[in-house]
């Protein structure tokens, strides 16, 4: 694969990505949004519909890495560098462009997050939630522990798919791993919100900082580090752990 198609197919399916996640997260939570309140298991899916459409979109590109984590979990394994930095450029610039989609999808009701006098939840919403990922208990040591493990249960299984016979012939491993996502969405993700992905987290929550978004809140810029190293360190143990193992 050239460093053109890569970063093409990166930048395309990454972007699709978030904006099916950032999507559903603003459907779920945006006042005047059809879908608001509608849960934690409409996020789950959304999600992983995501990683459906963007990695069978950019794997005739790049293969649908998507996730610098998982770029770093196969370049520790097979030992390949040379085109890692085309991947992650690519990730990280289709996930800006993932985020910019989604809020003009939601411009209106991003655009109506305002007070609403007399009305009973009136108060303007926070929204960095819809971008990234903000956690429950802000604990750094447990928040850092819980992204490395989700993150390693994401690339060690995503890399043993590689060894089970046929799947990537029929295209089978696509599906496999978005129902993998949605899977830790719901196992694991109640403590940080699952970044899993640093792209995903980090090129949303930049753009978050520069939208014009009435009322948006905080970028939350002393947490952002830990949903980056968590996903790159359990990317790399798990890249570390299949090559010792299978």
């Amino acid at each position: 694969m050239s460093n053109g198609h890569i970063f093409v197919g990166e930048v395309i399916g990454t972007a699709i990505l978030i904006l099916f996640g950032a999507g559903v997260c603003a459907a779920v939570t945006l006042r005047h949004s059809k879908a608001r309140s509608a849960g934690w298991i409409v996020i789950a899916f959304g999600w992983g519909f995501g990683v459906l459409a963007g990695a069978y979109t950019a794997a005739p590109l790049s293969g649908g890495q998507l996730n610098p984590a998982v770029t770093l979990g196969i370049a520790v394994d097979t030992g390949k560098w040379g085109q890692v930095w085309v991947y992650l450029l690519g990730q990280f610039v289709g996930a800006m462009l993932g985020a910019v989609l989604a809020y003009l999808v939601y411009l209106a009701q991003f655009q109506a997050n305002v007070r609403e006098e007399g009305a009973e939840d009136g108060e303007p919403l926070p929204t960095l939630g819809i971008f990234s990922t903000i956690p429950e208990i802000r604990n750094p040591v447990a928040n850092l522990i819980t992204e490395i493990i989700a993150t390693m249960a994401l690339v060690l299984p995503v890399l043993a798919f590689g060894l089970t016979k046929g799947l990537g012939e029929s295209g089978g491993t696509v599906l496999i791993v978005s129902l993998l996502v949605v899977g830790i969405g719901l196992s694991l993700g109640g403590p940080t919100g699952y970044a899993i992905n640093p792209a995903r987290d980090l090129g949303p929550r930049i753009v978050h900082t520069f939208l014009p978004i009435p009322n948006k809140g905080t970028s939350d810029w002393g947490y952002a580090w830990i949903p980056v190293a968590g996903p790159l360190l359990g990317g790399t143990l798990a890249g570390l752990l299949y090559h010792a193992a299978f």
